[in-house]
């Protein structure tokens, strides 16, 4: 069984962003191989172009490396990945506020919210 994909941005996109937070959680360490094209298409139910695609996205955010005899890895530069971590916890607080703005909550009101589910 594939993973479920939605239609608000490419297939590839969509890969790229779930390995990038395994990569981020830590359930991916640093250095960690990635398994191969094929195998993560077959995981995924896509075609191997596209997760080509999603790990060329992770290279070029630098995630991920590519060792000529060894395939491809997590990064080992920790402060690539403390760096890309913080860039998606803004990213998801900008889109947060965003949204809570659009209903008219307050930033008190937000704070009591985020205190109560924390």
């Amino acid at each position: 069984m594939g993973w479920n994909f939605d239609n608000r941005s490419p297939i590839y996109i969509q890969i790229a962003d779930r390995i990038e937070t395994e990569i981020l959680s830590g359930k991916l360490g640093l250095g960690d191989k990635i398994p191969s094209v094929r195998e993560l298409a077959a995981i995924a139910a896509v075609n191997p172009n596209t997760m080509q695609r999603a790990l060329q996205e992770l290279e070029s955010r630098l995630l991920v490396t590519v060792q000529r005899a060894s395939g491809r890895q997590v990064t080992e530069d920790l402060a690539t990945i403390q760096k890309a971590k913080l860039e998606k916890a803004e990213q998801i607080v900008k889109n947060f506020t965003y949204e809570i703005k659009q209903l008219g909550i307050s930033k008190e009101e937000t704070e009591k919210i985020i205190e109560k589910l924390w």
